[in-house]
């Protein structure tokens, strides 16, 4: 189309720079690693639309995309701003604001405290006149950060403490506010799209209840809960509300709906969402054609009956977390291996990443957005992915935000094999032991390079065997993944099985006096020192890893006997951080 401007895309799954500085005509650097010093620097984002002449920025997912600020200063400097004025993200991004604007415009609201809380103790006051459980959340932001639930007095106090600390890190923006919080029911947003001549439509919804710490995991359109009927009612009153800021980009306006169907304004994202993808899908709608199209002036170029629900797509989270770990706690590292299935009919993979990039503490740990893949290096979450999609509850379409902790009350412990699983497992482990013995008798080195060849040839057959040898017995282990699962078999020889129970066994740590990090990050604060006394449970330090803040906790009543950190150091996955006699 005529007037097409030169722009320059901000992302914010920037920690992986190798793939987006490579697909730039033209990158500039606008800092270091943290955040505050670069992607929330704007002074530095400034210059380099200055450098390279932008007339326009598209402001990816998060950081300064949802920034009435930034939005100003473009503004003032000519330069467009792809998405919604100052004006309706100033109204959408304050959660206070845009609750009291939804119930003029007669959308469903949770019932709950409309103005600002000022502090712990007003926290307290006020979820009891509410009724408990309540909901804590940041009045700017979104994506999960700064959202607790309370279900009495101390767990309020806390939450209120962790959700402004969480709110003024991510946001810069420490308000928050209460509400009811609606248990076990399904997250549902609904994109909306509209341009800047009084023209808006919905564009169906997408089911986000699949949750780990009120972050999505595994997102779906269409719902298979909600009928024509609801969907309507829906879609009829997120466009309601958008008319009422006039609002003209892509958006999205989330609610929360219980098992009647009933459904609750939660909130209205005025950016892209990280899960627009399934929404294309389903439409065939490409959601940033449309944004740069509104944001040049053009009005949509469909009406709401041209807006169809073609089949159903699924996205799933690939992320660097250890998912054994309450449901996924960071992971850092180096990619060593990752293929996309960009082959296969019917997939598409959105990511910025490649083989050889660095997972690190500073952005979110999201590495794609994929139905299917092969990724080493570091620790993720396929092996849930994979689980969910595979439950009996998710094909079914019985689901909720609660699905995770109640289909995994103990936590995740990974793919539970049949017996006959098991037989396989065992048969191919033995098979691949005897070859890795016959193929070592042909070399003259040492043996590890006939383990080499073995791994290599397996990984062509979509089988990666990592084969170790340790001690004299000649034992061995093989890491058997699948492109979700993964297994370790122990391999012996009949000398070695026979002499395995003469070989003393490692003794546990004793976790219950012992604190170690779960997770690379900083800490934030440490609420001890050596001498006090902790009760069970009582909050040790803080550790902020991927702008979520983790409370470490005593595991027993004992007395401090050291602290091995203090507050701004870094730490890894591991690191002791304090001793109980």
């Amino acid at each position: 189309e005529p007037g097409v401007w030169l722009i320059v895309i901000l992302l914010v799954r920037v920690c992986f720079p190798q793939v987006h500085v490579k697909m730039a005509d033209e990158a500039v650097c606008v800092g270091p690693a943290p955040t505050s010093q670069s992607y929330l620097n704007m002074d530095a984002i400034m210059e380099a639309i200055r450098q390279t002449g932008a007339q326009a920025v598209h402001p990816g997912y998060g950081f300064l995309s949802e920034n009435k600020e930034f939005a100003r200063r473009l503004a003032t400097e000519g330069v467009t701003f792809i998405g919604p004025d100052t004006d309706a993200i100033q109204a959408m991004g304050d959660k206070i604001e845009s609750k009291l604007i939804a119930k003029a415009a007669k959308v469903n609201t949770i019932p709950g405290f409309d103005g600002v809380v000022k502090d712990a103790e007003e926290a307290v006051k006020i979820a009891q006149q509410i009724g408990y459980p309540v909901m804590i959340k940041a009045s700017a932001g979104g994506g999960g950060k700064g959202m607790r639930i309370a279900w009495n007095e101390e767990e309020t106090r806390e939450g209120f403490r962790f959700s402004s600390q969480e709110a003024a890190s991510s946001f810069g923006d420490d308000r928050l506010l209460i509400e009811k919080y609606i248990d076990n029911p399904r997250h549902i947003e609904i994109q909306v799209l509209a341009d800047k001549h009084g023209n808006a439509l919905w564009l169906n919804e997408r089911e986000c209840s699949i949750q780990r710490r009120n972050q999505k995991v595994v997102e779906e359109a269409p719902s298979t809960f909600l009928d024509p009927v609801t969907r309507r009612a829906m879609g009829e009153q997120a466009v309601s509300l958008a008319k009422a800021v006039q609002y003209s980009s892509a958006g999205t306006v989330e609610f929360l709906v219980d098992s009647k169907k009933n459904f609750y304004f939660l909130e209205m994202n005025t950016r892209l969402q990280v899960e627009h993808p399934i929404t294309e899908c389903i439409t065939g709608l490409d959601l940033v054609q449309q944004m740069i199209r509104v944001a040049k002036g053009y009005k949509l170029q469909h009406k709401q009956e041209d807006i169809p629900i073609n089949g159903w797509a699924v996205e799933s989270r690939v992320y660097a977390e250890d998912p054994y770990k309450s449901f996924g706690l960071p992971s850092i590292g180096r990619l060593s291996q990752y293929e996309e299935p960009v082959n296969l009919a019917g997939v598409r993979v959105d990511s910025g990443i490649q083989e050889g990039s660095d997972i690190s503490i500073y952005y979110d740990p999201m590495i794609s957005k994929v139905s299917s893949n092969i990724l080493l290096g570091v620790t993720h979450n396929i092996p849930l992915l994979r689980e969910i999609i595979v439950h009996p509850r998710f094909i079914s379409g019985d689901i909720s935000t609660n699905f995770l902790p109640e289909v995994y009350p103990e936590g995740f412990k990974g793919h539970l094999l049949s017996t006959g699983e098991q037989r396989e497992l065992l048969a191919a482990a033995a098979a691949l032991y005897v070859a890795a013995q016959l193929r070592s008798q042909k070399f003259l080195g040492p043996q590890r390079y006939a383990v080499c060849m073995m791994l290599i040839g397996v990984h062509k057959r979509l089988l990666i065997v990592s084969y170790i040898s340790s001690s004299i017995f000649q034992n061995y282990y093989f890491n058997m993944l699948s492109p979700c699962v993964q297994f370790k078999v122990r391999v012996l020889s009949k000398l070695a099985a026979s002499l395995s129970k003469h070989m003393p066994e490692k003794i546990p740590e004793d976790t219950s006096s012992i604190l170690r990090s779960p997770m690379p990050g900083t800490v934030v604060a440490v609420s001890v020192k050596p001498g006090d006394t902790v009760a069970e449970g009582q909050e040790i330090c803080v550790i902020e890893a991927m702008k979520m803040q983790n409370s470490m906790t005593a595991a027993k009543t004992a007395k401090v006997k050291s602290v091995h950190c203090k507050a701004g150091e870094t730490v890894g996955e591991g690191d002791l951080l304090v001793e109980l006699e």
